[in-house]
């Protein structure tokens, strides 16, 4: 007869984020102690590591901090939402965001190779995993840095840690910066810039908008003497799209971005937008 109850399953789980069969099997193979339970999952989970590289990971969290006018965003994922939103998941983000932030870390290669607790982070990934029972992965790292720095979460679901994150920068300071930064932060986060300006849109993609809008304008039968405004036009919106500072200011469409920016008199420095698996 099992020697122990639903309430240490779930509290099990909650621990773990193991499926209930697993926790299950491990509280038998324990003989009820929770303790030695978690050993056996741990154990377990690292036999199977190998088998769960191939595994897709398109769920998980953003994690971000801001220190001394830096900030750090990274991307943890993980196979299943039930993990997702798991305590030990979360506290393994806020372990791999302070390693970011202490590493100084610029990539995930580096960041991996950085000593926590005595052994790289890596080893701490490959831990994880075998805790959790899933394939977790340290997706993608990004720093921002300016005299002003917002680190903006997102949650999509109020069951699940954040999935979307925004670190936005400027070149100010004072509560009218730091305002402006949130706001911008904010509305990175809903619009999608993949851009600050236009001048770091590729030379190249701007060509070739411009060719689709020409080739476009000639094939719905336009004027040729309309064209060049037509193509312009067409181009104003494709900037609209992807480039933070055309952009209709989500506050107020009435102003773009940069007008926003400019009326806080501060200048972009830095951006960088992370959603879970996309």
């Amino acid at each position: 007869m099992a020697n122990y109850t639903a309430a240490d399953i779930k509290a099990l789980r909650e621990r773990t984020g193991a499926g209930m069969m697993d926790v299950k099997k491990a509280l038998d193979e324990a003989n009820g102690d929770a303790e030695k339970a978690m050993e056996v999952i741990r154990i377990k989970g690292l036999k199977g590591a190998t088998k769960r590289e191939g595994r897709s990971t398109a769920e998980g969290l953003i994690a971000a901090r801001v220190n001394d006018g830096v900030g750090v965003m990274i991307e943890v994922n993980c196979e299943t939402d039930f993990v997702a939103k798991s305590a030990p998941f979360i506290e393994f983000g806020d372990k791999v965001v302070t390693a970011a932030v202490d590493s100084g870390a610029a990539d995930v290669d580096a960041l991996l190779g950085y000593d926590v607790d005595g052994k790289p982070l890596s080893e701490h990934v490959i831990e994880a995993g075998a805790l959790l029972g899933e394939k977790v992965k340290l997706r993608r790292i990004a720093r921002v840095e300016g005299k002003t720095v917002d680190a903006y979460l997102h949650k999509t679901s109020k069951d699940l840690p954040a999935q979307v994150g925004v670190l936005f920068a400027v070149d100010g300071e004072g509560s009218e910066a730091k305002e402006a930064a949130h706001d911008v932060a904010v509305h990175a986060a809903a619009y999608n810039p993949t851009y600050i300006s236009r001048d770091e849109v590729p030379a190249e993609l701007v060509e070739n908008e411009r060719r689709i809008a020409d080739e476009t304008a000639r094939a719905e039968g336009k004027p040729e003497q309309a064209l060049t405004k037509i193509v312009e036009g067409r181009l104003t919106g494709f900037f609209k799209e992807g480039v933070l500072l055309d952009q209709a200011f989500a506050k107020d469409a009435k102003k773009s971005v940069a007008q926003v920016l400019q009326e806080a008199g501060v200048t972009a420095t830095g951006l960088a937008r992370f959603r879970v698996g996309s």
